[in-house]
């Protein structure tokens, strides 16, 4: 099983940008979907941005999109997410993912958007001030 540590989190003023990296351990990093969700004080964890396995397909939540970008770098067994033009509303813990699937049904988890078939690493805290 893929362990994984978030990295890069912290308190930057609106505006601003963070770069948020997850490092992966485990020969079959490159074999697996990775994703970011992240969770608001008394909120659901709700899902930010996904990538195939191969970076060939992205996937963003429509809050993030056209300022969030994912990637990942399967030599370095890491996936990033570019945090651009970050507001309050963006304050969140961070938590980076892995979707243990493949073939059709995990192309309509990720479709969905939902944490199906997912184990989380422990979060990293993003804090957005005004």
């Amino acid at each position: 099983q893929v362990q994984l540590v978030e990295s890069g989190g912290g308190l930057v003023q609106a505006g601003g940008s963070l770069r948020l990296s997850c490092a992966a351990s485990g020969r079959t990093f490159i074999t697996w979907p990775m994703g970011w969700f992240r969770q608001a004080p008394g909120k659901e964890r709700e899902f930010a941005a996904a990538v195939s396995w191969d970076a060939g397909t992205l996937y963003y939540a429509d809050s993030v999109k056209g300022r969030f970008t994912i990637s990942r770098d399967n030599a370095k067994n890491t996936v990033y997410l570019q945090m651009d033009r970050l507001k309050p509303e963006d304050t969140a813990v961070y938590y980076c993912a892995v979707y243990y699937c493949s073939g059709v049904g995990c192309e309509e988890i990720l479709r969905r958007r939902t944490p199906d078939k997912v184990v989380w690493g422990q979060g990293t805290q993003v804090t957005v001030s005004s």
